[in-house]
């Protein structure tokens, strides 16, 4: 009876042991490998057998109880830390591509910062004088404009917003000022916006329609503005970056003076002991004005006299050069354009006259060219004498004035190929042919004849 007691008592606290086993192993996973050594620390035979029965019974609270959540827990801490790693690794590129455009914005802004800079102070841009002419009432964005077209300036925007923090605007004065691209902004709104000493001296020339590029040369001297040769050596060289210049095609090694045509007849203001190339400035730039502007022609209306000239197939060589041939052939404005049309005629039709038989170009050779030459050159005499050369000579003979510019640009039908010229009436008498012609010069010298006789009678009485 006591022992029927003491199993009773043993299932008892087997059962207890057993409920106690399955909360611990529900509160720590690990704990399974546990139970067995507590077990087997006090093994009891009749225990084992008593206990072997109900270990054979599916422990059904035991097995959905399980805690499977302690590995997806762990698993879950592990995908945690994964993620981590990923996203360090994908931050990598997003880091590098944001540091290379930063870098790339930041050199972008300091070439614009450094070529602002530089086209504000001038550097690295042309030493030549150039002359601007600002017109009456015109804007800051205007006369920006036309500082960039100049090549003054790279940046009209840039000039006008430093004008404008300067308070410069609207103080621009109209007229003539000489400035050089390597000036800073600062001192191109000085020269722009204030007028020539009054302590300077002034000087009006005039240049005749006709003039020589010497002649002009010793009127500038004897004025006091600059010397002969200094004046020559600038306006020959250029390169003061007007458009008309880059219409000079010619490079002949027959051309004497390389600029000589080019000086526009007209009436200029100069000063005394002034620059060389600012008295040429003045000059080049009433030419560029003259030939740019707008002119009709038969008719027609140009743009510019360039497009007139190119109509034609002339080089502004050729136009010059022609232009000066005419401008000492005609006696008179009006008869320019019909003394250019026999002109026209003959080097149209070069088998029948293939010389143009020109004094004025004769004179030119042996007046102008022959006592200037630094080495004697036959060659060249030859072909400015056109009754030596063939065809135009290699440059202008004088220089010419618009009035003969326009006569051979007009272009006139005649059926002439002589001209003859009564130089005290300044009656032109015209003929088709040689033999017309040479009429015309006995009934000229007797005209001279007569009116010389006539005088001398008047002086007789």
């Amino acid at each position: 009876m006591q022992n029927n007691d003491n199993d009773i008592i043993n299932s008892i606290l087997d059962e207890f042991d057993s409920k106690k086993k399955n909360q611990e192993e529900l509160n720590t996973p690990q704990a399974e490998s546990s139970v067995p050594k507590i077990n087997e620390s006090e093994p009891k035979p009749e225990d084992t057998e008593k206990k072997a029965p109900q270990r054979e019974k599916p422990d059904a609270p035991m097995i959905r109880r399980r805690p499977e959540a302690p590995k997806p827990v762990s698993s879950g801490t592990k995908k945690k830390k994964k993620k981590k790693k990923k996203r360090k690794g994908s931050r990598l590129p997003g880091v590098l591509i944001l540091t290379t455009f930063i870098f790339a914005v930041s050199i972008c802004l300091s070439l614009v910062i450094i070529a602002y800079g530089k086209d504000m102070l001038g550097i690295g841009k042309s030493e030549n004088t150039q002359l601007i002419e600002i017109e009456e009432g015109a804007t800051t964005e205007e006369i920006a404009n036309m500082l960039e077209e100049r090549g003054i300036i790279r940046s009209p925007e840039f000039f006008m917003l430093f004008s404008r923090l300067s308070g410069k605007d609207n103080q621009y004065i109209a007229g003539e000022h000489f400035i050089r691209p390597n000036m800073a902004y600062e001192t191109i709104i000085t020269e722009l916006t204030s007028v020539e000493s009054a302590a300077k001296e002034s000087v009006e020339v005039t240049f005749p329609e006709g003039i020589t590029l010497y002649d002009a040369a010793v009127i500038l001297d004897e004025e006091g503005i600059c010397s002969i040769d200094d004046f020559l050596f600038n306006f020959n060289a250029g390169g003061l970056g007007f458009d008309f210049e880059n219409r000079i095609t010619s490079s002949s090694n027959l051309k004497f003076y390389r600029m000589e045509g080019y000086l526009f007849p007209d009436t200029y203001f100069f000063y005394k002991d002034m620059e060389p190339e600012q008295v040429c400035q003045k000059i080049y730039l009433n030419f560029n004005n003259k030939l740019g502007s707008s002119a009709e022609f038969n008719g027609k209306t140009y743009e510019n006299r360039y497009q007139r000239m190119e109509e034609l197939n002339l080089t502004l060589d050729q136009l010059i050069t022609f232009a000066s041939i005419v401008q000492k052939e005609a006696a008179t404005e009006e008869s320019m354009t019909v003394v250019a049309s026999v002109f026209w005629n003959r080097l149209n039709h070069k088998d029948e006259f293939p010389l143009l038989q020109s004094d004025p170009t004769r004179l030119y050779a042996e007046n102008v060219i022959k006592p200037h030459m630094a080495v004697y050159d036959q060659d060249m005499i030859d072909a400015y004498n056109t009754y030596a050369g063939a065809g135009l000579p290699p440059g202008a003979i004088c220089n010419p004035g618009i009035e003969a510019i326009d006569a051979v640009l007009t272009n006139y039908e005649s059926t002439y190929y002589f001209f003859y010229a009564n130089v005290n009436t300044g009656q032109t008498y015209y003929a088709n042919t040689l033999e017309e012609h040479e009429n015309n010069q006995e009934m000229v010298k007797q005209q001279i004849a007569d009116a010389e006789a006539a005088s001398e009678g008047k002086d007789n009485e």
